[in-house]
């Protein structure tokens, strides 16, 4: 297949899959916002970090994040870790709305595929976006047990934690491995390619 076509066909589904227009009273702009900050950890749930999540600049995003405080569906603290810095959460009102999100659909579709397929695909997605990001010089985000700031196997030594940010030099617990970090630099991928969906 042709390479353009790959890359319009991810793209096409991303447009379809953020929906068109409001769902549940939002525009596809905040449901984006509310997503990153559903999955987002401790280190980037804070506007700069959702605006590079994004690619774009702080001042794009502030309008959508304020109006997501003023509907009551993010809520702001100061950072324990930088008196500067504002992290946003989900308040409840929103989680409860994310339970119903319209993006599960390709959730469902992703699901419906064979598990080793499933596998084989996220690393090639994650190829992809590794190789766009480094080319267009934005941050790739990604998830703890592929970064190569993870250090921990589950198990506490002599008082240690069970799972640790290197460069944060800060624990982490087992539910934080699979959200969102700025923070993120690749160094192993979390399953091998299989050659059965044409991947060299």
């Amino acid at each position: 297949m042709d390479s353009r076509i790959i890359a319009e066909l991810i793209l096409h589904l991303g447009r379809i899959a953020s929906g068109d227009g409001l769902v549940a009273g939002l525009t596809p702009v905040q449901w984006a916002a509310l997503r990153y900050f559903a999955r987002a950890n401790r280190f980037s749930s804070t506007p700069s970090a959702y605006a590079a999540f994004q690619a774009t600049t702080r001042g794009t995003v502030s309008q959508t994040i304020k109006g997501l405080v003023e509907q009551g569906f993010l809520k702001q603290s100061r950072s324990q870790a930088d008196g500067r810095s504002t992290n946003l959460d989900l308040t409840d009102k929103a989680r409860a709305l994310v339970a119903k999100d319209p993006f599960d659909a390709l959730v469902r579709a992703a699901d419906a595929l064979p598990p080793g397929v499933r596998g084989s695909f996220s690393v090639i997605l994650q190829r992809v976006l590794g190789r766009v990001a480094s080319e267009m010089g934005k941050p790739l985000f990604g998830t703890c047990e592929t970064c190569a700031h993870f250090e921990g196997d589950g198990c506490c030594k002599e008082g240690l934690p069970a799972y640790v940010c290197s460069l944060m030099n800060e624990p982490l617990t087992k539910e934080e491995l699979d959200e969102l970090c700025i923070n993120f630099t690749p160094w192993k991928s979390p399953l091998p390619v299989t050659p059965n969906v044409g991947v060299a």
